[in-house]
């Protein structure tokens, strides 16, 4: 590939109308992502046509078609018409798939489903999870529609029972197999944090419409498998098979206990040969990200490269031996395309990411090019895959993968590494040895080298992305690269054929993330600040991208000035004597997060997702990452695992925050942290915000922590706390109590009106009774739940009791995170809104929400 890039020969005019249809098609898909909703399919189709027809006048009468050269002002409106093209044809796609959503009407229903499996199960320790195409759907016995698409989960023994359920209740699911099963359906709804990963954003691109769970109670008819076919999903039949051969093999089991990190190791095993990411354990995952090794996990460009050059090595081999084939078909030529072909294969095997269709595409190109004696400077080459993904995957542009990738190739194409004196060639008369320490030397330079590059080029990038970067990301890659390239991986593709060769794979992946392990525990590891603005870190990222540029140090230090606004960026902060309250999205559970100037206080950690998962992990130690917070004190209002399930992710990323809990003395979280009882009466100040607990009492919070006089119910001894502003401004965050508590608050006389309620017991019909509302007479009631959850919140009779009272009642479902501030207390930001685009799933507002926007 480099020599094509490089050759001075054959090379295309540096005004080649191509270049300019390339950044069209990358401009036109990054407006299109920006709208908030979808135009009529009228509008686009007239973009499509303009852009077309005028984008063929252009290039007709200035000549560009047949000269392949073009003038700047032809250029420039070639990009806007081929722009308006790309944005057409991609809103005509959006429309046709958005048409197939799954109807409200039938979320929650019970039906009769015909369906094909479509790809691998994911099996957890609750059950699987796996990707069907329906075929039919009835409910009560009539045809309905349904999205072609759906993701299914199967529990080991049903919805909700113990994880420790016999795995033997569930069937051997494979590619291929056509079940028929009775599922309840939802649409595919995550939570809408700041800084959050976009749920709805990945399912849209997966292509699936709908989220459910086989039904297998007894109510419902049992699902029943109506056949199979070999010939259907065969890529994804053999992935499974070879997955299931390594776990099979090495006897892999969830990793727990104390064989837990050779289970992990398996897990990454597979996960290399079959590109199957979710078999690596996500503790596993915090430490490849933060030792900057995430990108030799997954299937990756140099990966495939590799393949593909030892696939046309050995092709061009065995093509030589025949003089048929040399006869019909130059070796040069096979050994090139074999090459390709194979990689391409490989891609498709390993799961076709994004890192993967780059290669792939950039393969192509360069073996067309070989093919017809050209070559093309890189920018051509890098930006003709690049519209090429996007053409394929016009929302893979929102993937941090897609930029990571093409940031990290683009800057190594534009160092010139080749011209560096690394390939000059041995003089003659050296000896075996010294050609073999030369070369080593050679490739080790290079190694280096390119590391340094690409750490330069892309630590921007990471904090702009994730707002974290690998410290030690440099020296780890430097050891990680050749191992993984040429100890795991080689060994773990060969186990495909003998696996005996899986034992020794699994051996060096244990040892690979054992010193990662050790490297991740290194002070300092990683290195984390407040996500900046578009702005500031788009400057950061080009200025990372000038240093590593082969220029002279003046001109790279003029990049310096531009990488200050990223590094030293903090967000804003509440004034002195007033605070803010964030509710976040994190389903059916509760956290809250409360700032004043220059204190942090979150109230409840979110809940236990499953064994696997919480929402400490999953939303809130990102968020408070992504913000640079840090907590200086933890409120868990009781001790149901919906709002203690994050606890304590919570507690070991935020190692100074202080716990005030209404649980039991002897809970596990106090291995991690001691536990100072929320009891009525505590109070304190900061910046002017005063914090006092009104609930629970002495009596039952001593009860509680000393273990004695029994049980008691978690809801009942929920610290309840009211923050008051400078302002005499302010909010009331109420736990789980039920009506029998808000009627002892009423009698102490402790309750006064407040501008926000955080609604009890998250809308259920056993709290908010009439009484308590008035007393408290709330402007803004918000309702922490999950969509569609299992329980019914909030319950419409308890928003109806807000409604009658002029409250207005904000749901995350509806609102995602929800913010407010005490010196605008009329007013809350949702972040669905405020972050809108047209993927998102939209429940219908609540009249009320929609009156404070």
């Amino acid at each position: 590939m480099t020599s094509v890039l490089h050759s001075s020969e054959y090379r295309t005019p540096a005004h080649w109308p191509g270049f300019a249809l390339m950044l069209g098609v990358a401009l036109g898909t990054g407006l299109q992502l920006q709208q908030r909703q979808l135009w009529s399919a009228e509008a686009y189709c007239a973009c499509l046509a303009l852009g077309t027809l005028a984008c063929m006048a252009v290039g007709w009468f200035s000549g560009a078609w047949g000269r392949m050269r073009m003038r700047w002002f032809s250029a420039l409106l070639l990009i806007l018409l081929v722009a308006l093209a790309t944005a057409g044809q991609i809103g005509l796609r959006s429309l046709a798939f958005a048409e197939r959503a799954l109807s409200p009407d039938l979320e929650g229903r019970d039906l009769q489903v015909i369906a094909v499996v479509e790809a691998m199960p994911q099996v957890g320790e609750r059950g699987m999870r796996f990707r069907a195409r329906v075929e039919s759907a009835q409910w009560r016995g009539e045809l309905v529609q349904v999205p072609p698409l759906m993701d299914l989960s199967w529990y080991w023994t049903g919805l909700f029972d113990d994880a420790s359920a016999p795995r033997s209740a569930l069937p051997a699911i494979r590619a291929g197999q056509r079940w028929s099963f009775e599922v309840r359906l939802k649409a595919p709804h995550g939570g809408m944090n700041p800084h959050g990963f976009d749920y709805e954003l990945w399912m849209w691109e997966q292509g699936v419409q709908a989220t459910g769970y086989v039904r297998t109670g007894s109510d419902g008819a049992a699902p029943e498998l109506l056949g199979e076919s070999p010939w259907m999903h065969p890529l994804e039949r053999a992935r499974q098979h070879v997955r299931d051969a390594i776990f099979e093999h090495m006897a892999w089991s969830p990793p727990h206990g104390p064989d837990a990190q050779r289970q992990r190791a398996v897990g990454l095993v597979a996960a290399l040969v079959t590109g199957d990411q979710r078999a690596i354990d996500r503790h596993d995952w915090d430490v490849f990200r933060i030792t900057g090794v995430a990108h030799l996990v997954s299937i990756s460009g140099l990966h495939i490269t590799m393949f593909a050059w030892l696939a046309g090595h050995f092709i061009g081999v065995l093509w030589r031996r025949s003089a048929m084939l040399c006869l019909r078909m130059p070796a040069q030529v096979a050994s090139l395309w074999g090459g390709v072909a194979l990689a391409a294969l490989y891609s498709l095997f390993s799961g076709w990411g994004v890192p993967a269709q780059r290669t792939v595409f950039m393969l192509c190109i360069v073996a067309l090019l070989r093919s017809g004696g050209r070559c093309w400077p890189w920018p051509h080459v890098w930006l003709t895959a690049c519209a090429m993904v996007l053409l394929w995957d016009p929302w893979a542009m929102l993937q941090a993968g897609f930029w990571l990738s093409f940031v990290a190739v683009g800057i190594l194409f534009a160092s010139n590494m080749r011209r560096d004196g690394t390939y000059a060639p041995a003089p003659e008369g050296m000896g075996f040895r010294a050609r073999l320490g030369r070369m080593a030397g050679s490739h080790l330079r290079q190694l280096v080298h390119q590391q340094w590059v690409v750490t330069l080029a892309i630590a921007p990038l990471t904090l702009l992305l994730f707002g974290q970067m690998s410290v030690v990301g440099l020296l780890v890659n430097l050891l990680a690269i050749p191992w993984v390239t040429l100890a795991v991986l080689p060994v773990a593709m060969g186990g495909v054929l003998w696996h005996a060769l899986w034992v020794p794979a699994v051996w060096a992946a244990q040892l690979f993330t054992s010193v990662l392990q050790w490297f991740a525990a290194l002070p300092m590891a990683q290195l984390s600040m407040a996500v900046a603005p578009f702005w500031a870190g788009t400057a950061a990222v080009l200025a990372g991208m000038l240093l590593a540029l082969r220029l002279p140090w003046r001109v790279r230090l003029l990049a310096l000035p531009c990488l200050l606004p990223a590094l030293w960026w903090s967000n804003a902060r509440p004034a002195v004597g007033v605070f803010d309250l964030m509710a976040m999205d994190v389903g059916q559970g509760q956290a809250v997060l409360v700032r004043t100037s220059n204190h942090s206080m979150l109230y409840d950690a979110g809940p236990l997702y499953s064994p696997e998962t919480n929402a400490g992990e999953r939303v809130v130690v990102p968020l408070l990452k992504a913000l640079d917070e840090h907590v200086d004190m933890l409120v868990l209002s009781h001790r149901d695992a919906d709002h203690t399930g994050g606890a304590a992710a919570v507690l070991a990323a935020q190692p100074q925050a202080r716990l005030l809990a209404s649980i039991e003395g002897d809970h596990p979280l106090s291995l991690i942290r001691p536990i100072r009882p929320c009891v009525a009466g505590d109070e304190w100040s900061w910046d002017g915000v005063r914090f006092r607990v009104l609930h629970p009492q002495a009596g039952p919070a001593s009860r509680l922590a000393s273990g004695e006089g029994g049980p008691l119910r978690a809801n009942t001894i929920s610290c309840v706390l009211q923050i008051n502003d400078a302002n005499g401004v302010s909010a009331l965050l109420a736990g789980d109590i039920e009506q029998s508590q808000e009627r002892e608050l009423l009698a102490r006389g402790v309750l006064e009106p407040v501008r926000l309620l955080l609604v009890p017991h998250h809308g259920s019909k056993t709290s908010s009774s009439e009484a308590f509302i008035d007393a408290l007479a709330p402007s803004i009631a918000v309702v922490q739940s999950g969509y569609r959850n299992r329980f019914g919140h909030p319950a419409p009779e308890v928003v109806k009791r807000y409604e009658q009272r002029a409250a207005a009642v904000v749901a995350t479902p509806e609102c995602g995170a929800a913010h407010w501030r005490s010196d605008a207390p009329d007013a809350v930001g949702c972040e669905r809104e405020r972050a809108a685009r047209y993927w998102q799933h939209r429940v219908a507002d609540h009249g009320a929400l929609r009156s404070l926007h």
